[in-house]
């Protein structure tokens, strides 16, 4: 048991009490539930892989989205993470290809340009591509990345734009940050 806590503790978001709920709750399942999730994790590991262009998560390299004629090669969305990538596909208004960069600049946690997949989306870039579009988080390392991607590429004169943040649907002004509503101002566009 103790070891199991501790393999589970070492999940991201996964302290040793959460853990060790999911080892009690594991003992309680049948073997055959746990040998299924258990057997789809090796599995997970076993035939998902990155792919060789943009880095996103896939079982074929190069990716769907890499090899499908249906997108727009001259447009490229640089993100932080894959799971970054799937939420601007599940909008279905991106047709461009994408570049995973696999996290953002953090110098705290020690986390540099030479830590990100920064020199192979500037190998990427070309005469065919029009315009870069930087999709980070909205966090002081997403802008540091953006800031740091602006100066690498601009250079190249390459148009580059940035994600409009602003206020999420549903919320009030009243709670929102000031970053946030300085944002949302600058982002404003014409109705």
């Amino acid at each position: 048991m103790e070891r199991a806590i501790s393999e589970l503790s070492k999940l991201p978001g996964i302290g040793r009490k959460s853990a060790q709920r999911l080892v009690f709750y594991l003992l309680k399942r049948p073997e055959h539930e746990v040998r299924t999730l258990a057997e789809a994790i090796v599995a997970v590991k076993e035939n998902i892989l990155f792919c060789s262009v943009c880095f996103n998560i896939t079982e074929t390299d190069p990716c769907q989205v890499c090899t499908s004629e249906k997108r727009d090669r001259e447009f490229i969305c640089v993100v932080e993470e894959a799971n970054d990538m799937l939420a601007i596909e599940r909008t279905g208004e991106y047709k461009g290809l994408y570049h995973v960069l696999g996290g953002a600049l953090s110098p705290l946690e020690g986390i540099g340009p030479e830590d990100l997949r920064i020199k192979e989306l500037l190998r990427r870039l070309s005469n065919d591509t029009r315009e870069v579009i930087i999709a980070t988080n909205p966090n002081t390392e997403g802008e540091a990345t953006a800031l740091y991607l602006e100066k690498l590429i601009k250079p190249l004169e390459i148009k580059m734009t940035r994600i409009a943040r602003g206020l999420p649907v549903g919320s009030n002004l009243e709670y929102a940050d000031e970053m946030t509503l300085t944002r949302a101002l600058e982002g404003r566009v014409v109705i």
